[in-house]
């Protein structure tokens, strides 16, 4: 099916939703601006699950869907205030703000780090010297990258970590043999670990982003505290998927010399790419001391690299300007969610009272889980996060068990766990273009690490909950 089909296919469904008379929809006493929501919301879904168009456009339309549809300065024609089932319309102000959030301020410091790093090769000589002491045995080579690798992506975009370390691992898939089964467990490492080590930061991966816009206020999770909970998380889940990747595809190798060549530069801009690097990172640990936060932090490698020339106009060229509308769209579905009142109406017209607050956790990570395998984990994030951020404040025995800190923790989590299938997340497309695995290879370790990544997370939040983090 070519994609104008495609597009065709998919707007239908919006389109549809958007001529309806507003009785039809099954929510009691819904009003015009939530039901464009709704519209706008079955389009996101549709347009993220599908791809007739990338995924960052579909974030940018509806940026633009919703200043014309929801905002008080959309089309006039359109613009009903004095009906009574008109509903709240969403500041176009609120709206736009979403291109310049703090969220997005976050992400765009940690791509200044990563393109900086990469451009001075602190990125490669860091891995040549944390590699060294995992000495040459196959299982201990692939703990190293894996670890290397996990580190990187906690601070840089995991999927430029996965681009660097696949050409560092080049060279060492040669000298397997053609039929050794270990060339797919080397190979998957790389977008496992990637996966996994976004989860220790704030800024590691999309989801997380999209997490802290709900985990402000009274719910807000400091950078330090985050890495506190999640970095533990990581390591025994890293070593989880160590040990799967050894016993599902066993090496016949013995011995694996690896050679990354080159050495630390020793200029004047390098050495303010080392001193920012590190000072950033201590910056955003030590938030507690200063008064800073992330989001304001993450303006110092931006300031400090732009004033000396280190990023250049060229450079910014290269900036992962797709990652940061797509969650720019993100935050903007939600906040029409939110403004509009649609997700209270929703939240509110099911049963959940009745339920536990535990298995309202397990049923929402669970299919978030679920469809961040079968869709980018960035876009599930995008459409859960804002239905599960009411669902912690509106019902009250969630709000007992940490309410909106620990469901969106849950959902976060779970987002993360999109290891199955290439589709998943940049670091498997990424993974999977080597040609080095099938896509069957990549869904048994990645189910069984979604699975056990699910029950660790359980656990994880148990014992904050227990130790009284969730306030």
């Amino acid at each position: 099916m070519n994609n104008s089909l495609k597009l065709v296919l998919c707007s239908v469904v919006p389109v549809v939703i958007l001529l309806l008379p507003r009785t039809w929809i099954p929510l009691e006493g819904i009003t015009e601006i939530e039901q464009r929501v709704v519209a706008i919301f079955f389009f996101a879904a549709i347009f993220w699950i599908v791809e007739p168009i990338p995924v960052y456009t579909t974030s940018l339309l509806i940026i633009f869907l919703e200043l014309i549809l929801l905002s008080e300065k959309g089309l006039i024609f359109l613009r009903h205030e004095t009906n009574e089932f008109y509903g709240q319309a969403v500041g176009y102000k609120d709206i736009l703000h979403t291109f310049a959030s703090p969220i997005i301020i976050l992400f765009l410091g940690g791509f200044f780090l990563a393109m900086a790093a990469t451009k001075y090769r602190l990125d490669q000589n860091m891995a040549r010297v944390l590699l060294a002491p995992f000495g040459v045995k196959p299982k201990y080579v692939m703990l190293g990258l894996m670890s290397i690798t996990a580190i990187f992506s906690m601070f840089m975009s995991n999927t430029a970590t996965t681009a660097m370390m696949l050409s560092i691992l080049a060279p060492v898939l040669a000298v397997f043999e053609a039929n050794d089964k270990g060339k797919i467990a080397f190979a998957l490492a790389i977008p496992l670990a990637a996966n996994v080590g976004g989860i220790g930061t704030p800024i590691g991966t999309p989801p997380n982003a999209v997490a802290l816009k709900y985990l402000a206020g009274a719910d807000m999770i400091s950078f330090g505290e985050w890495m506190m909970f999640a970095v533990p998380f990581v390591i025994v889940l890293l070593g989880i998927g160590w040990l799967a990747l050894l016993s599902i595809y066993p090496t016949q190798t013995r011995t694996i010399n690896l050679d990354i060549k080159g050495k630390f530069l020793k200029n004047t801009k390098a050495y303010i790419v080392y001193a920012t690097f590190a000072g950033t990172i201590l910056l955003w640990l030590t938030d507690f001391i200063h008064g800073m936060n992330s989001y304001v932090v993450a303006m110092l490698p931006v300031a400090v690299f732009s004033a000396t020339g280190i990023i250049s106009k060229t450079d910014l060229q290269r900036v992962s300007w797709d990652v940061l509308w797509l969650v720019s769209g993100g935050i903007a579905l939600g906040l029409a969610l939110d403004k509009s009142g649609l997700a209270s109406r929703v939240i509110g017209s099911i049963p959940f009272e009745g339920l536990s607050p535990l298995v309202i956790v397990l049923a929402v990570s669970v299919v978030a889980a679920v469809m961040a395998n079968f869709m980018s984990n960035t876009a599930t994030a995008n459409l859960l996060l804002p239905l599960v951020a009411v669902l912690g404040t509106s019902i009250s025995s969630i709000s007992e068990y940490g309410g909106s800190q620990m469901i969106v923790l849950a959902t976060t989590i779970a987002c993360s766990m999109g290891m199955a299938l290439p589709i998943s997340t940049p670091p498997n497309a990424l993974a999977f273009g080597t040609g080095l695995f099938e896509t069957r290879h990549m869904a048994k370790p990645g189910i069984v690490m979604a699975i056990i990544g699910l029950i660790l997370s359980y656990a994880l939040l148990f014992i904050l909950q227990s130790s009284g983090f969730f306030k």
